[in-house]
């Protein structure tokens, strides 16, 4: 699917997504990222989400976005405390749902000037 935002210039933008893939300002990935207004880190080394742990958002942490989408893959799942404990440490909250979920609402919250981050899991 293609997404169209009139305001995002100078900014990350979601483009599109499909099945195993996304494309921010038009240039399609195939393997998990995290997405900011300023900055995109294209190789976030998160295979799956049974994979994931705490020491994976401890770059999120430095960026200090107000909030995390994380993007689960097609299936919407939930993190276990233990995992997003070092996130609500730092007073940054994480909300989980599917990646094209991530996607969309991250182009709205950026879109209203928000530090949001997507760490979508492709």
């Amino acid at each position: 699917m293609k997404l169209h935002l009139t305001q995002a210039a100078g900014s990350q933008l979601i483009t599109g997504y499909g099945d195993s893939w996304v494309e921010v300002n038009h240039a399609r990935h195939d393997s998990s990222m995290i997405v900011l207004p300023a900055t995109l880190v294209e190789h976030w080394p998160v295979k799956d989400f049974d994979s994931l742990a705490s020491e994976h958002f401890e770059q999120l942490i430095s960026l200090k976005p107000e909030v995390i989408l994380l993007g689960t893959g097609p299936t919407h799942r939930f993190l276990h405390p233990r995992v997003s404990h070092t996130l609500i440490q730092a007073g940054i909250s994480i909300e989980c749902m599917t990646t094209v979920a991530a996607c969309r609402t991250y182009n709205i919250l950026m879109a209203e000037g928000r530090h949001v981050a997507a760490a979508l899991i492709i």
